[in-house]
């Protein structure tokens, strides 16, 4: 007699020729959502040798346990908004897993700006109308599976968690942000979306990115050295804390589970090291596209928002990533902010904007998915010409003449006029005869007005990087 287990299952963890049942990882559980039209690997743990046997929408595959894991993969597979169920067996071992959906499946990922929930986190203010999304998330085809916040010495292959459904009453614990971009990518696409909820607030990105992959990066030795310095130095309480502890605490659980792409909201931590996180994002961004064995694995990037205490330079270093890593997006955010917020409430415009940048940069979807992004500036007499891409159908100024310019000839800057002529801007100053030097945006808190005809605002530049 087959014997049926309840998902999710206690994981153990660290694999020996010990186990006693069939155990798939937590991932592979009630409600879940695989990746469409993608490789799908099942993964879990089983006695020594055993046969396991994956049945799903027609398909049969089986691997041989091998010191205690086992792992098969699905050929691609079509949307199934419909919930089906796998059954996975091994012997006189039989797992059934419920209502599983194929659709659209993203990781959420960054620090405490992505793991803000939706619903309330004194003393942090409250979502911008939160109620009133709270009560109209009435979503079953938006799941969520959320990782636990933890730092890892050891890589943890399971952190035992579960999916979970949207809906208003469950809605208050989806990362804010990570909702909203469901939300509107469902709308458009009408299909599953499976959200990986997996931040942890005030976290550098190298702690995502693994050891080895930030020692293989010679530019990044200063950083591991003074690092490690820091973690031993007199004083210093342990907390786990390490680069590379959330790679192996919350990043590795997930491995090499099948997603489309990443939205990634983070560089508050690394913003008094701006010049070293335009080495630390790319190695991260390679380190994960390894791991999840997706070289071109999509990364949509949010802007860090206005704030006293946030450096144009940070913004700078998130606009050259994108400009330099392919198959990424930069999602801005310059009238989301709150210059006395670091966790502003607006949230809304930033997952509608992943939405509309992942339609453009993934699925192909017709029309403009960015703002206006800083290509060239070429100096006239008593004038500069900026020009753009991604101008749309057109640039504009939103609410008034243009603001946020200021041009140089080497020695001060002055606020500049500007006219828009198609995709060019022409800036000038009755202070600044022949100007070489343009930037956009450059202040802590910017207040700037620059966004093409779609609605979608220009990024903080300037046309020099030092």
């Amino acid at each position: 007699m087959f014997r049926s287990l309840i998902i999710p299952l206690v994981f153990v963890a660290c694999f020996s020729d010990a186990y006693a049942t069939l155990k798939p990882v937590s991932l592979f559980s009630d409600h879940m959502v695989l990746q469409k039209g993608a490789t799908v690997p099942v993964w879990g743990t089983a006695d020594e040798g055993s046969l396991v046997t994956v049945q799903f929408n027609g398909q049969s595959v089986s691997a041989k346990t091998v010191q205690g894991r086992w792992m098969v993969s699905l050929q691609p597979l079509p949307y199934i908004s419909k919930g089906q169920e796998m059954k996975i067996f091994a012997g006189a071992d039989t797992v059934h897993i419920q209502d599983v959906l194929v659709g659209e499946v993203w990781l959420c990922s960054g620090q405490s700006n992505m793991e803000r929930q939706l619903g309330p986190r004194p003393p942090q203010q409250p979502i911008y109308n939160w109620e009133q999304e709270r009560d109209a998330a009435n979503y079953p085809l938006i799941r969520e599976y959320y990782v636990p916040l933890k730092y890892s010495k050891e890589p943890i292959p399971d952190v035992n968690n579960h999916w979970t459904i949207c809906s208003p009453q469950t809605v208050s614990d989806f990362t804010a942000v990570g909702y909203f971009f469901a939300k509107n990518l469902y709308a458009k696409m009408q299909v599953p979306v499976g959200i990986l909820f997996s931040a942890f607030g005030g976290t550098p990105a190298e702690d995502w990115t693994s050891l080895a992959a930030s020692e293989e990066n010679p530019k990044l030795k200063d950083m591991i050295a003074n690092y490690t310095k820091t973690m031993s130095g007199p004083g210093w309480k342990p907390q786990g804390q390490c680069i590379g502890g959330l790679y192996n605490g919350m990043i590795v659980p997930l491995l090499p589970y099948a997603i489309k792409g990443v939205a990634w909201y983070q560089g508050e931590s690394n913003n008094d090291r701006p010049a070293e996180y335009q080495e630390v994002l790319p190695t991260m961004i390679n380190n994960w596209r390894t791991a999840f064995k997706k070289p071109d694995l999509a990364f949509l990037i949010v802007q860090i928002a206005p704030h006293k205490g946030m450096t144009p330079e940070i913004r700078e270093a998130q606009f050259l990533v994108v400009k330099k890593v392919k198959n990424t997006a930069l999602i801005v955010t310059t009238d989301c902010g709150d210059s006395a917020d670091i966790h502003p409430t607006y949230k809304q415009p930033v997952g509608e904007r992943l939405a509309i940048a992942a339609e453009g940069l993934v699925y192909g979807v017709k029309g403009e998915y960015s703002g206006p992004v800083f290509k060239a500036a070429s100096p006239g007499k008593d004038q500069i010409t900026v020009s753009f891409t991604h101008t749309g159908t057109g640039l504009m100024a939103k609410d008034g003449p243009l603001k946020g310019f200021e041009i140089s000839n080497g020695k001060e800057w002055f606020p500049a006029e500007g006219v828009i002529q198609g995709n060019k801007i022409i800036l000038t100053s009755s202070q600044v005869p022949h100007p070489t030097l343009v930037r956009y945006g450059w202040s802590n808190v910017p207040h700037v007005n620059l966004y093409n005809k779609e609605g979608l605002p220009a990024s903080p530049f300037r046309n020099i990087s030092n």
